[in-house]
């Protein structure tokens, strides 16, 4: 093992030991200046998580989520300097963690918060105008077998929570519905999306969440629908096209001979 491996490692370790072989210039106590750089190490970590999920703390409390987020932290350490997506594996190490059983919904939570983070950090793309959308479906276009490029931005989570309702009340402190009246068993979906630099998080109807996800594994348009219909006679296929057309999310279409996928 490397020194360095044994330095990092002494870093996140539950023992505040002070690996062999350091030294001062001034000859004071090597341990104790470790550790206070030990300390911002892990504090910074923790802090990193806390502003990348701060739905999921409020939903726990400060005091018990960055003592999950310390475990966690020693757990995973930065696989990468950038720091932006740091905790992407917190939701399954959530979903793992017994003493959150009681809060089933946080898990979801934490993707939630984590697909927008992606979202804001996601490529620039060109969203086809409606204009343009309209005018080539107008055409010749066999509808059927186009097949849609979303915006690299674009996230969907289906949940078996109140995923969206929870997020949207922490939101602002006038929320229109108080936490204790959300019924978190509910199942919802949801939409993300990013306008400039604003990322959307819009509730939609698990069908259309579905037929977007076929969408983006690049399926033929004609299939998904037959899939999605096939599961929920009710889907509105316009309005979720519409849905797309209008948040910018449809950045291309081409046409292949077939529809299947």
């Amino acid at each position: 093992m490397s020194d360095q491996q044994i330095f990092a490692d002494a870093l996140l370790a539950a023992d505040p030991v002070c690996p062999p072989g350091l030294r001062t210039w001034n000859q004071s106590d090597p341990g104790r200046r470790f550790g206070v750089y030990r300390n911002n190490v892990i504090v910074s970590l923790i802090d990193a998580l806390a502003d990348t999920y701060p739905v999921t703390q409020a939903l726990v409390g400060e005091e018990f989520f960055r003592a999950m987020a310390l475990l966690f932290v020693r757990a995973h350490p930065p696989r990468s300097r950038l720091l932006a997506f740091y905790g992407d594996g917190l939701a399954g190490f959530i979903q793992a963690f017994p003493p959150v059983a009681g809060v089933p919904y946080l898990a979801d939570v934490a993707r939630l918060e984590m697909l927008r983070v992606l979202a804001y950090h996601a490529a620039d793309a060109a969203p086809l105008q409606a204009g343009e959308l309209s005018q080539l479906l107008a055409g010749e276009t066999p509808l059927p077998t186009a097949r849609f490029t979303l915006h690299p931005s674009v996230g969907i989570l289906r949940s078996s929570y109140a995923v969206v309702s929870l997020w949207a009340v922490h939101q602002s402190t006038e929320a229109s519905i108080p936490l204790e009246e959300i019924d978190t068993d509910s199942a919802e979906a949801a939409l993300i999306l990013r306008a400039g630099l604003d990322v959307e998080i819009t509730r939609v109807p698990d069908s259309a969440a579905a037929f977007i996800m076929d969408l983006q594994r690049g399926i033929a348009f004609g299939l998904a629908a037959e899939r999605t219909l096939a599961v929920d006679a009710a889907f509105d296929l316009v309005a979720t096209l519409g849905l797309l057309i209008r948040g910018g999310a449809i950045t291309n279409v081409t046409i292949s001979r077939s529809v299947a996928s």
